[in-house]
């Protein structure tokens, strides 16, 4: 049992050591050199790290920004945290989440082979998170162990294929190509974002440009570089709130906001300015992370499909997709974060003194994190106003869903957190009310729910991402109106392994990734 976490804890659910380890085989399977298959695992390697630290940087700029907002509005609530609630059920159900972890990567793969989904999802915390929530879900409801992993394996399996395919043509509309899908268990969100996006980007005849064509007066051209923009914009909004809160709470309060404190307003001020910066240095950290996981992971993959899963596409985490439009992260940022706030505002005036939801309080960082994405995927479809309009959806989606989701947790529901992203929400509901009902009965259901999902994904890949179907035509990848990006790998006609990938330009500013390695 020891070697199972350790397996799952420190191997399958780390994303840089399950990517590293899924690059060796590709390229091994490619008959390259031994020196080649180490340096490509290391590189992708490196570059998730790259992501990780990213991501770390983004979590640390936005604490300070998260105490600030409390003190601001004076709101209280519950805060959805998938490592919280996470951590909190492995002291109850460790050994129940590594098997059916486990399992559902095996029931995946098998999926990926058998059937015309060839996503091979490798976002290995979400996976994770997604067994954490079907073990808490099925296990509170009253079935025995065996039970909870043999459904909760075939439920995992059919998510990490079929929620890649249903968002396949929208991931197109943002790369270009079939290179690459989103896993990321906020699909619903990025869906959601692009069918808005579609909705309003292009009414009567109009079609809003893309965040990425920016026209600005000669004296402010320096905005187009993506990395300053989202720096001084990060930075005017922690100025702004930071006034607000030591106007409205007093130094005391204001200056608790900071780690170490501050010794005085300006010091204070300075400290917001400085958080602000280091969150577009942390965003340009995310950006070349991907660029170089990119470079060594999509040719391995190749081998993939040749050898182990036919036409395989690797479904990657959401910061995937920002490189292809990095003004409308930052868009979509505000833009679902505001939802968020929406979204409180509704569940604190009509849906908690009504039926008792509770409230969920918009957490900086999923908001970051799927908001920016939902505004790549809203920008792809609809432009400006798409990434604006699509990602304040995702943030009223993942206000409201968490919300909801508290009452399937039982008594982890109760523990002041819960889930936070999309498909946590509508997915643990489903299964939820079915595990409810009783036992013969709610196992059916169950099932059925699976089936339908894995059907309707099938049905999703032949007809629309087979056929070819673009929800924004003539947009172009990323929304920008520029095709022809990739570049072909040169293979013959009808090979799987001859896929294109995209090339992605750099933030500006930011470092060229080394180069390919090749010892042959």
């Amino acid at each position: 049992m020891l070697a199972i976490n350790f397996l799952v804890n420190e191997i399958l659910a780390v994303p840089a050591f399950l990517i590293g380890i899924i690059t060796a085989v590709g390229l091994s399977a490619l008959r390259k050199p031994v020196g080649t298959v180490i340096g490509g695992a290391l590189k992708t390697t490196l570059g998730f790290l790259l992501i990780s630290a990213g991501a770390t940087l983004v979590t640390a700029s936005l604490e300070p920004l998260g105490t600030m907002i409390t003190g601001a509005t004076g709101a209280h609530g519950v805060v959805p945290t998938n490592e919280a609630i996470v951590g909190i059920a492995q002291q109850h159900y460790g050994s129940q989440v590594a098997w059916l972890m486990i399992a559902g990567f095996a029931v995946s793969l098998l999926l990926a082979r058998i059937t015309p989904l060839h996503y091979v999802f490798l976002t290995g915390h979400h996976v994770l998170f997604m067994a954490t929530l079907l073990t808490i879900v099925l296990a509170t409801a009253g079935y025995n162990g065996w039970v909870v992993i043999v459904f909760g394996a075939g439920l995992l399996g059919i998510l990490m294929v079929s929620l890649p395919a249903l968002a396949q043509p929208w991931t197109r509309s943002v790369t270009g190509d079939n290179s690459i899908a989103i896993g990321h268990f906020g699909t619903v969100g990025y869906i959601a974002a692009g069918a808005v996006g579609k909705a309003v980007g292009n009414r009567r005849g109009h079609e809003s440009p893309s965040t990425e064509k920016l026209t600005l007066p000669e004296g402010l051209r320096f905005l187009r570089d993506s990395m300053v923009a989202t720096a001084l914009s990060m930075a005017l909004m922690y100025v702004i709130l930071a006034i607000i809160v030591l106007v409205r709470a007093g130094r005391a309060e204001a200056y608790s906001a900071f780690e170490d404190g501050a010794t005085s307003v300006g010091n204070y001020i300075m400290q917001a300015v400085t958080q602000g910066l280091q969150f577009g240095v942390a965003v340009a950290v995310i950006l070349f992370g991907v660029r170089t996981i990119l470079g060594e992971l999509v040719p391995a993959f190749q081998g993939i499909a040749a050898k182990i899963v036919p036409g395989a596409i690797p479904a990657l985490d959401c910061p995937i997709v920002f490189p292809y439009a990095q003004n409308a992260v930052l868009i979509g940022f505000i833009a679902s974060f505001a939802g968020g706030l929406v979204g409180l505002a509704v569940l604190s005036t009509w849906l908690n003194p009504a039926f008792g939801v509770a409230l969920i309080l918009p957490g900086l960082v999923p908001h970051f994190f799927t908001g920016g994405a939902a505004g790549v995927y809203g920008n792809a479809t609809g432009g400006r106003l798409g990434a604006a309009f699509g990602a304040f959806v995702n943030g009223l989606i993942i206000t409201f869903l968490p919300a909801f989701l508290l009452g399937v947790l039982g008594a982890f529901g109760s523990e002041n957190t819960t889930f936070g992203d999309a498909d946590f929400g509508w997915f643990g509901i489903l299964i939820g009310s079915a595990a409810g009902l009783p036992s013969a009965l709610g196992l059916v259901l169950i099932a059925a729910s699976g089936a339908v999902i894995l059907g309707l994904a099938i049905v999703v890949q032949k007809r629309l991402v087979d056929g070819g179907w673009d929800p924004a035509p003539g947009r172009g990848a990323g929304g920008t109106g520029d095709r022809g990006t990739a570049e072909s790998t040169g293979t013959a006609e009808g090979e799987v392994v001859g896929r294109s990938y995209p090339k992605i330009p750099p933030p500006a500013g930011a470092p060229t990734p080394p180069a390919h390695i090749d010892f042959d």
